[in-house]
């Protein structure tokens, strides 16, 4: 299904397959997100003056933050990328500037739409593509001149005619897959616009280097390739040729300022702390003024033309154990009207996320083993104990969320990653006494687990 015909529960409901618990969270995304597809229902008059509800996750680390993220995008048939706040530095210092995502939002948006489109024109692309791949099995031979030879003409017309269904059915069943071929390859075409004072920095400057470069390139290279290969660049040529570059940018740039999403983490390293030093980022409070006026609504310069940020929905998410976010300027807390607040995780969860989402750890290990021919058997007493040691290690140190579990379960089952080429064959029982075995010396000594796990 496409994420703008969900309804709220369905959302819900996907996300449950590999986030556990966070329900406040993942309802109030889902509800946000559901509003997204109203919005466009609405008349013309209405619709300008709706704006998105955008949300601020607050939680510590390893919770589901950033997978409720990663999990929408993959749900999301709509422009969606996610960035790290740290990554951005006030204008004037050295650094990308946060109207960079929104110009990598409307790329991902760009692909997307060619690959929709492409996808639409595919049956015709490929019989375009089988035509090419034949005339370079059948190079087309030039017919006599004279007219007394016109039978003999006739005869090789029917002659090549004939050749060339057997050779397309040949191509068919992959018979010519290795076959060579010579094929003149021609440098991809430049994206759509030149973008030369949009960036301001190394990497926008890197891009449009390469674009003027594509656009002066050479007439192409003949290369001796596969069928096989062959058929993949005609394929990509053949899709170029077949869409409409000013299409593929107007529909992209309506995807983008109806229904894209940013999703900005680690929103609290960009917080200043009242009443103490900032720390070594003095650019930190400007980062957050550059981010007020995206988030309010602006018009950001692209590649492809500007684009209107005023209906782009903003998720932001944080751990704020040191900042809070009443540190946060008060104009961008103002724009993140919703808030929702991750619970930390307790045995019971980590017992559930070893064994009920769709790619558990539990599934990942086993399925690793299997590679191996070795056949891991995880008891349900062993998986709670786990669970256990998890919550204790987090309580007693420093709390990473679910991530603690990988660190764990690494431990708990090093010796059989090691061993697992010469065990071929071998049923292992992972069983309580054997994590406790396996654990002990973490478990007895505090200031060691600090360090290993």
């Amino acid at each position: 299904m496409k994420l703008d015909t969900m309804t709220p529960a369905q959302i819900v409901q996907e996300l449950d397959k590999y986030i556990i618990g966070q329900d406040d969270a993942k309802r109030t995304v889902a509800i946000a997100l559901r509003n997204r597809s109203r919005r466009k229902k609405l008349p013309d008059s209405m619709r300008d003056e709706v704006s998105p509800k955008n949300i601020i996750m607050i939680g510590p680390t390893g919770v589901g933050k950033t997978e409720i993220a990663r999990r929408i995008a993959k749900l999301a048939n709509t422009p969606f990328i996610k960035v790290e706040a740290t990554k951005y530095t006030e204008v004037g210092y050295v650094g990308r500037d946060v109207e960079s995502m929104v110009r990598d939002l409307m790329g991902t948006a760009v692909q997307m739409t060619r690959k929709e489109l492409a996808e639409q024109r595919k049956s015709q692309v490929e019989k375009q593509v089988e035509e090419r791949l034949l005339d370079l099995l059948l190079p087309s031979e030039s017919a006599p001149k004279n007219t007394s030879g016109s039978s003999r003409s006739t005869e090789l017309t029917d002659a090549t005619k004939t050749t060339r269904e057997k050779f397309r059915q040949f191509l068919a069943e992959g018979r010519f897959e290795e076959r060579e071929v010579e094929l003149t390859v021609h440098s991809k075409p430049a994206v759509q616009g030149v973008e030369l004072l949009a960036g301001g920095n190394l990497d926008d400057l890197e891009n449009t280097i390469q674009s003027l470069g594509s656009i002066f390139g050479g007439r192409g290279k003949k290369r001796k390739v596969s069928i096989k290969r062959a058929r993949e660049l005609l394929t990509e040529e053949e899709t170029e040729k077949s869409l409409d570059q000013e299409q593929v940018v107007e529909l992209a740039k309506e995807l983008v300022e109806q229904m894209g999403i940013i999703f900005i983490d680690e929103i609290d390293k960009v917080a200043g702390r009242k009443g103490g030093h900032s720390g070594p980022d003095v650019s930190r409070e400007g980062v957050q003024r550059d981010i007020l006026p995206i988030v309010e609504g602006s018009k950001v310069s692209t590649k492809w033309g500007m684009v209107d940020t005023t209906h782009i929905l903003f998720i932001a998410a944080g751990a704020f154990h040191i900042a809070k976010p009443s540190d946060l300027i008060p104009e961008l807390q103002g724009r993140f009207p919703l808030r929702v607040e991750l619970k930390e995780l307790t045995s019971s969860d980590f017992l559930r996320i070893l064994q009920e989402p769709e790619n558990a750890i539990i599934k990942q290990y086993i399925a690793l083993m299997e590679t191996e021919d070795v056949t891991l058997v995880f008891k349900d007493n062993a998986l709670k104990r786990v669970s256990e040691i998890a919550y204790l290690v987090n309580s007693n140190t420093e709390n990473i969320g679910a991530r603690r579990l990988y660190t764990i379960m690494e431990r708990l089952l090093e010796d059989i990653s090691f061993k697992a080429s010469d065990m071929a064959g071998q049923t292992v029982d992972i069983t309580e006494s054997y994590v406790n075995e396996r654990l002990a010396d973490i478990m007895e000594n505090e200031d060691l687990s600090r360090y290993i796990l």
